[in-house]
């Protein structure tokens, strides 16, 4: 079972090498986009300071509340468990039908068939209950 899950934040406990050879410090902000061998390793998407955008498209330095604003993207890297601290679980930051639709994206075709025949009986189980019987005379 993998330590951390699709679209949990992390932050970095050391330095890493991202994919264009940069250096990630520690304590980079990051979010995981992909899992890799059941959590052996992941994609991080890495972060770097607030930025917002220009009327000629260079960005320019934010704060976190100005409209607009946005985490940069440093870059992409390969990380593994132990170069990883948890922030906040991806269930913790999203709704559990947005959890559901990022979960869905990594199943098979013939597994999300299965998902969506149970949620149908789900469904018509929940149309039952909610329907009166009509007594029998």
């Amino acid at each position: 079972m993998s330590k951390f899950q699709l679209l949990d934040a992390v932050t970095l406990t050391e330095a890493v090498a991202l994919a264009d050879g940069e250096i990630a410090p520690q304590q980079t902000a990051g979010k995981i986009v992909e899992v890799f061998k059941n959590g052996e390793a992941y994609l991080v998407e890495l972060f770097g300071g607030w930025v917002k955008a220009e009327v000629g498209g260079d960005f320019v330095p934010a704060t976190e509340d100005e409209p607009g604003a946005f985490m940069e993207t440093i870059g992409l890297g390969t990380v593994y468990p132990h170069q990883l601290q948890l922030v906040k679980s991806a269930d913790e930051m999203m709704g559990i039908r947005e959890h559901l639709l990022s979960v869905l994206n990594n199943l098979p075709d013939e597994l999300v068939a299965e998902v969506c025949d149970f949620a149908e009986f789900l469904q018509e189980k929940q149309q039952k209950v909610r329907s009166p019987q009509t007594p029998a005379r």
